[in-house]
């Protein structure tokens, strides 16, 4: 990514509005915590990891102004302005990370005075930023040994640059691979409702002169039996003890179906997506999004007034289905319950 999905800029949060790519790049500005939790729910701001980043930078925004003096005071705001944000979307266990960590730093600089302890918060975000960073990368080093010359990657949804500070998780991978001078290709799924996969996905790819194809989500299978395809890697927005993943819905599909056809499917997450507090992934909450996404999707009606409409964002990919998990840490296969905790420890 030539510039940055979200950063903190004198004083403000500018980030870079994913509702009107590919037609319109435009980077819009939040000078409060209310904006900030709009954009995330609206998904202005979108992906795990920049989820986690846009939350800690909310955080600085929302205790910025505030005129206390003690730390008791102080830290009965900061908590209403995390558990604000928290409200914002419920799958995506970086929001809770990040937030949790900053309410984390506050505890650990008490002694600090208030202006002080302010200026630590912003450091500890922008810390995250540049943490971000340096998980993608290492990812991508990581999923590299994963592929080989001349392989074609399905992948579903968008984990790139746009869903971290600037990099990616899953897309870490492919613009590793590009890089290092591998020859691969990329078929992406358009991820419906939002197409995340259409309009994000394929702009990130050609933007870094990597070969994409785009198939609608239905044709997955087809591809996948023509023999296009060596592997499947996506991202995640929450990882279970066991190894069970959440990402966006549709991706339990595709690894069933890469499954069926023998082809490995890849995970590509930072180790900060792994929730150790949940055994298996029925106990990651999915967040259920409004009916005109699917109905009166980029606002044209393409159903009948009235129809019922069940519209979860994620789905859960059982273990089972996973070749690996790729971690800035290094790989973790099967018994995930073993290799996650090993790696974490690491």
């Amino acid at each position: 990514m030539p510039i940055s999905t979200i950063e903190w800029v004198d004083g403000r949060i500018r980030l870079i509005d994913q509702t009107l790519l590919p037609n319109e790049f435009k980077q819009i500005y939040c000078d409060d915590v209310e904006c900030v939790w709009k954009a995330i729910k609206s998904l202005r701001v979108r992906g795990a990891p920049a989820i986690g980043i846009a939350s800690a930078l909310g955080t600085v925004l929302g205790i910025w102004k505030s005129k206390t003096r003690n730390y008791k005071d102080f830290a009965d705001e900061l908590g209403k302005v995390t558990d604000y944000l928290a409200t914002s979307r419920p799958t995506a266990v970086n929001l809770f990370w990040a937030l949790n960590r900053m309410t984390h730093t506050a505890e650990t600089h008490t002694h600090l005075k208030i202006p002080q302890l302010k200026q630590v918060l912003l450091n500890e975000a922008l810390e995250i930023i540049e943490e971000d960073g340096a998980t993608c990368r290492a990812i991508g080093q990581h999923g590299l040994q994963l592929l080989d010359e001349g392989d074609t990657i399905l992948t579903h949804c968008n984990a790139g640059g746009l869903a971290t500070s600037d990099y990616g998780t899953a897309l870490a991978v492919m613009f590793t691979a590009h890089e290092a001078g591998k020859r691969i290709s990329v078929y992406a799924d358009e991820t419906r409702p939002l197409l995340q996969g259409s309009r994000l996905t394929t702009w990130e790819l050609m933007q870094a002169g990597i070969d994409v194809t785009l198939i609608c989500d239905n044709m997955a299978a087809q591809v996948m039996k023509e023999g296009k395809i060596q592997c499947a890697v996506v991202g995640a927005d929450r990882i279970a003890a066991n190894g069970d993943a959440a990402n966006k819905i549709g991706t339990y599909g595709v690894a069933i179906l890469a499954q069926a056809h023998q082809i490995p499917f890849y995970v590509a997450a930072p180790t900060s997506t792994l929730d150790l507090s949940l055994e298996t992934g029925d106990q990651i909450p999915i967040e259920q999004r409004a009916a005109e996404e699917i109905t009166e999707g980029f606002g044209k009606r393409t159903a009948p007034e009235g129809v019922k409409v069940y519209s979860p964002a994620f789905d859960v990919t059982p273990a089972g289905l996973i070749t690996a998990i790729v971690t800035e840490k290094g790989i973790a296969r099967p018994p995930y319950d073993a290799t996650i905790k090993a790696l974490m420890n690491s």
